[in-house]
């Protein structure tokens, strides 16, 4: 029944009392007018009896049946029953309740024809009535709420637990988590003086017990110069909240010339104290692998990473470089063949590093050896041209030649990504049983675990860089001029031409190439494009509109060459003043929309790009979403920069 019927009956009735006064008023003027007044009057009187009876009778039928569904309770013990009760007509309208629902939910008022969702939060009645109760919260207090079909009405229980979801809420916020803590530039405080690295110890060992003792924490220092604080769950969402503001305190610790950072790994939701431990130590192990300066937060599987704005720290020593080129040649030289493979849309770091590697396998080891490419969607195609005419066309195979050549002994060496879903071939990666991965793109969550080798270095400039240091150990006559000036343009497009990115080992490289007889000249001409390209590449930088010292360009048609522009688009919007970051949109096809990140360190576009379910290194990165718009993609991508910068 319509509920706006029965609550304008008491109007109704009202009125035709009113009319009924006004017809014996006008009888002593106009008899005429009396006779329509108080007709009308009878027929409103009449109208609002026979709505009430039909209401009541509606009730009844009802109520009837929702008492029945209490196992024969009446309507008398309902209203004494202990728990606030409500029963529903067809129309979701409440028709009748008990006392206890009137003094709780109703506060004492009449809620007779209200419509009952607005008691239970919104949610879906044909959804309550199949599950075995739904929690709600209304005005302060918590219900878990009952519901049984009752003709067309409904009946509806209410359990108030609001003891117990505070006693949950309770456990839930005092639940432990433990941190691990690590200083990233521990290896340069061995080449400080005592005296400067007491000082250094000491002002972030200060920051972490008053962080500590902040957040009721429990502060230990561990050995290895390893920290470890225990925080309750509420503690650690008002940090997330706040965004780990400890990493900005430490980083503006004054040093000599350099900046002081921490790791942080946190175990999350776990069951026991040891558990959080341990998935502490994985978090611990994701933020390093990301370049430090942040703190990872592992909850089950997933991550949330904070911080990342100081670059990587990097790594002086070589031991581990040594280590790592003795077990690649010894891998090379338990297989029967070697393909080399990197990621999708191959730029010039990815097919230099390979370049330098392949010379590697087949002058040091005489392995036979392939590069596996597309060749089609590389945007390296002038090196890959180049390289054949002096090698052979048999140096290049496409993914589909090289499932053919897979053998159980043969070696897949995996250059310039560590991630499966970006590699050239899934399908290669998957078939082969050994193999080496070669990184320098910080850490991502989805990274290759069944390496025999896992070489990944977040603080190199470039695969490039590391296949050079490699390659230094493998023997001194591995590298030829071509692979040198190979080697040379993957390190020269990955540090914007040794601008950003570069440390020690960066040049160590570039001079051990240059030694090797690179050519700086020809190595620049790998990098020229031609007028179209340039026009094009002008034309997105005019277009691009600035977001909180963002460059956002828009590319919202199908172009050739487009990976290429977007790139190098973005690398120009680098170089305006006042931009600390750029992002280029594109499309490659109707339903997939690109976005490539350049930054030179201020704003980590890797964080940025991970919002979106993409990926990259702190100054470069990128995203490719599938079903969606330009349009679609740039709001995408001012919400993520919005959480990420904030106001």
């Amino acid at each position: 029944m319509n509920k706006r019927i029965y609550t304008v009956s008491p109007f109704t009735i009202v009125f035709a009392l009113i009319m009924a006064c006004m017809a014996f008023v006008s009888l002593k003027y106009n008899y005429i007018l009396f006779i329509v007044e108080l007709s009308a009057a009878i027929i409103s009187l009449c109208a609002a009896i026979i709505v009430d009876r039909h209401f009541r009778k509606y009730v009844d039928s009802i109520v009837k049946k929702a008492f029945k569904n209490v196992h024969g309770f009446n309507e008398e013990y309902l209203d004494r029953f202990k728990l606030p009760v409500a029963v529903t007509g067809e129309s979701d309208d409440i028709i009748w309740y008990n006392r206890y629902f009137k003094k709780q939910l109703g506060k004492g008022k009449n809620v007779t024809g209200s419509d009952i969702t607005s008691f239970l939060g919104g949610v879906d009645l044909s959804l309550l009535a199949d599950s075995d109760g739904t929690d709600i919260d209304y005005d302060g207090r918590s219900y878990t709420v009952f519901a049984n079909h009752a003709g067309n009405g409904m009946v509806f229980y209410f359990v108030d637990c609001t003891y117990y979801k505070q006693l949950e809420k309770e456990y839930e916020d005092s639940r432990t988590s433990a941190a691990i803590i690590v200083i990233d530039s521990a290896d340069d405080l061995i080449n400080a003086s005592e005296e400067e690295t007491t000082r250094i110890v000491i002002s972030i060992e200060d920051l972490l017990q008053r962080w500590a003792a902040m957040h009721n924490a429990l502060y230990k220092r561990l050995a290895g110069g390893r920290y470890m604080i225990i925080f309750e769950e509420k503690e650690i969402v008002n940090m997330i909240a706040t965004k780990f503001k400890i990493l900005d305190e430490i980083r503006n610790i004054p040093l000599d010339g350099r900046t002081a950072t921490i790791s942080v790994g946190i175990g999350r939701g776990c069951k026991t104290l040891r558990e959080s431990e341990q998935e502490a130590r994985k978090a611990l192990e994701m933020a390093l692998g990301r370049g430090g300066d942040q703190v990872a937060v592992r909850t089950g599987e997933s991550y949330e990473f904070f911080g990342g704005v100081a670059p990587g720290v990097e790594k002086r020593s070589k031991v581990r470089a040594r280590v790592i080129s003795t077990t690649l040649a010894k891998a090379i030289i338990d297989s029967d063949k070697v393909l080399i493979m990197g990621h999708r849309f191959s730029d010039l770091d990815c097919v230099g590093a390979s370049i330098g590697i392949y010379g590697a396998v087949v002058k040091s080891f005489s392995k036979h050896a392939h590069i596996v490419i597309d060749k089609e969607k590389s945007m390296a195609k002038a090196l890959v041209e180049r390289y054949e005419s002096e090698k052979g066309g048999d140096v290049f195979i496409s993914p589909d030649e090289a499932l053919k050549e897979v053998t159980p002994k043969t070696l897949l060496i995996i250059l310039d990504t560590h991630s499966q879903s970006m590699v050239e071939s899934e399908a290669l990666y998957t078939k082969c049983s050994s193999v080496v991965v070669i990184d320098h793109h910080r850490k991502a969550v989805n990274y290759i675990n069944n390496s025999i080798v896992f070489y990944h270095e977040p603080s190199a400039s470039s695969a490039s860089e590391m296949c050079t240091e490699l390659l230094t150990y493998i023997g001194d006559n591995t590298v030829s001029k071509s692979e040198a000036e190979a080697l040379m343009a993957g390190i020269m497009l990955d540090t914007k031409n040794f601008v950003i990115k570069t440390g020690v080992r960066t040049f160590e490289a570039a001079a051990y190439l240059r030694q090797k007889g690179a050519d700086n000249v020809a190595v620049k001409k790998l990098f020229a494009g031609d007028i179209a390209i340039y026009r094009e590449k002008a034309q997105v930088v005019s277009a691009a509109q600035i977001y909180k010292s963002c460059a956002i360009a828009e590319v919202e048609k199908e172009k050739k060459e487009i990976r290429l522009i977007a790139a190098q688009s973005a690398d120009e919007l680098l170089t305006l003043s006042g931009i600390k970051a750029s992002f280029v949109i594109f499309v490659t096809d109707r339903s997939t929309v690109n976005i490539s990140a350049r930054s030179y360190g201020q704003i980590n576009v890797q964080i940025v790009m991970e919002k979106l379910g993409g990926g990259g290194h702190q100054t470069m990165a990128a995203v490719q979403l599938s079903d969606t718009t330009v349009e679609k993609a740039r709001e995408l991508l001012i919400k993520a920069l919005d959480e990420t910068i904030g106001n």
